[in-house]
């Protein structure tokens, strides 16, 4: 198969959508053996490869930087596996949880708030025992919250933040949250980090990751998809 290099950084977001619908339709596989990127044998241990694979179909330039994967765009790519129905499969990853103090209180200065507020999203149809080169590009949804979806993620990232700022640690778990939620975040289960207790004092404890429900992302691509011209 013909080597397809990365195209340069979309101009503007008309472009940006114009290319992820070029892509609808397609296998990831396909997208991979274009650009000479080794398909693995299972994502478990290769979570990033879908987004990597798309990145390089569509300009994305920020690679592994603290910035949105379009910078000038100030819009973040985010995959999501999804069913036959188009129900996703799993939660989306968000950002790392700082427990050591530095994680800002508001809501609008805080990295999540900057990931979430203009979003690429792009379904991967995955039917249940497929591949990663199997799965299906969906049709995109580029996405900014709206006023009632801001305020639940606002709310519920003011209470895991008082959570983490009070000491209690022990009381982050994925219950919590309409919409975002906290996770353990590791490369392996033995991966611990700094975390001010309740008594002000430093213990060791599992990083935590900020992730978007599955319900909630959802009814996000359910409603804009419905949109005429979504």
């Amino acid at each position: 198969m013909q080597f397809v290099p990365p195209p340069p950084p979309p101009r503007d977001e008309a472009e940006l959508v114009d290319r992820a619908r070029r892509l609808a339709g397609l296998t990831l596989g396909r997208l991979a053996a274009e650009r000479r990127i080794q398909v693995p044998q299972d994502l478990r241990r290769a979570k990033g490869w879908a987004g990597l694979v798309l990145e390089q179909a569509l300009g994305a330039t920020a690679s592994s930087r603290a910035l949105p994967d379009f910078p000038d765009l100030g819009v973040e790519l985010k995959s999501i596996p999804v069913d036959e129905r188009g129900r996703p499969r799993e939660s989306t990853y968000v950002c790392t949880a700082p427990l050591d103090g530095t994680m800002p209180r508001q809501w609008r200065r805080s990295w999540v708030y900057k990931k979430l507020a203009r979003v690429l999203w792009i379904p991967l149809v995955s039917p249940r025992g497929s591949g990663p080169a199997d799965r299906i590009v969906g049709s995109p949804v580029l996405w900014t919250p709206d006023a009632d979806e801001e305020a639940v993620l606002r709310a519920d990232y003011e209470e895991l933040t008082e959570l983490i700022d009070m000491g209690r640690v022990w009381q982050l778990d994925a219950r919590r949250g309409r919409a975002l939620q906290l996770r353990p975040k590791g490369a392996h289960g033995d991966h611990l980090v700094w975390a001010l207790d309740e008594e002000a004092e430093w213990v060791r404890t599992s990083p935590r990751g900020f992730y978007l429900r599955a319900r909630f992302t959802g009814e996000v691509l359910a409603r804009r998809l419905l949109l005429p011209g979504a």
